[in-house]
């Protein structure tokens, strides 16, 4: 869900998830400190404190932020005379790396998607079915509009159309697989250049006892999957 939402709500989740990290766990800091009377004998230097300078929620809220981020300014420090303190700065380490490790893959993966270099291939706006090499073929054409190539892209295509079995059962969005070279290997491209890609119309092939006119009255659909390795990444 955080990779699918629009950048502006990722943010505020990403700023969020620590904030209230940091909040909730200052919060805990500072009634630990309430419980054990440490602000009442802030200045009684006889006292051993859970956390020393921690005189409010104010420095609970740094000492907590210095915690999970490991700054360590040295200023306020836990003593070994607290030990629900030793178990909290046990639990906030772990959580506050858990939280790390979930955000940041997750701002990791959105800034990795490829949706802009996806923009960048083209295909034609018309497939056409003509003889080449006297065998009719479907054809269409594809092309990288960008410097960097695509590595190990393979292309297939299928075809999606509703079908009724020998039995009566209607198949609404039925799909078959379209040729396009996987016996041949011509299905993984080097994209240097525009390519046609092309289906040959042959006794394998659903569209083999298609007519013409059948074909312009058929309701279907081609889609046609593009797969590949950004060479930079």
């Amino acid at each position: 869900t955080l990779v699918d939402l629009k950048w502006r709500f990722s943010l505020l989740v990403f700023i969020l998830a620590y904030a209230v990290t940091w909040l909730f766990f200052g919060l805990i800091w500072w009634f630990i400190a309430y419980c054990r009377g440490d602000l009442d004998h802030l200045e009684d230097h006889a006292w051993t404190p859970c956390v020393n300078n921690l005189n409010g929620f104010v420095s609970a809220f740094l000492f907590s932020i210095e915690t999970e981020t490991t700054i360590g300014y040295g200023h306020r420090v836990i003593t070994d005379k607290c030990p629900e303190g030793i178990v909290l700065l046990l639990l906030q380490a772990i959580l506050g790396s858990m939280v790390n490790a979930f955000m940041v893959g997750c701002m990791f993966v959105k800034i990795s998607q490829p949706n802009k270099r996806a923009e960048t291939l083209v295909f034609s706006s018309h497939a056409v079915v003509s003889l080449r090499d006297d065998r009719l073929c479907l054809m269409f054409r594809v092309g990288d509009l960008r410097d960097s190539h695509i590595v190990e892209a393979s292309i297939r295509a299928k075809l999606i159309k509703s079908k009724q079995t020998q039995e009566g059962e209607f198949i609404p969005l039925d799909q078959t697989d379209l040729s396009v070279g996987f016996e041949t290997g011509d299905d993984r491209l080097f994209l240097v250049s525009p390519l046609i890609i092309s289906h040959e119309i042959d006794e394998r092939s659903p569209f083999w006892d298609v007519s013409r006119h059948q074909l312009e009255k058929d309701d279907f659909e081609i889609v046609v999957i593009l797969e590949g390795m950004v060479e930079a990444t």
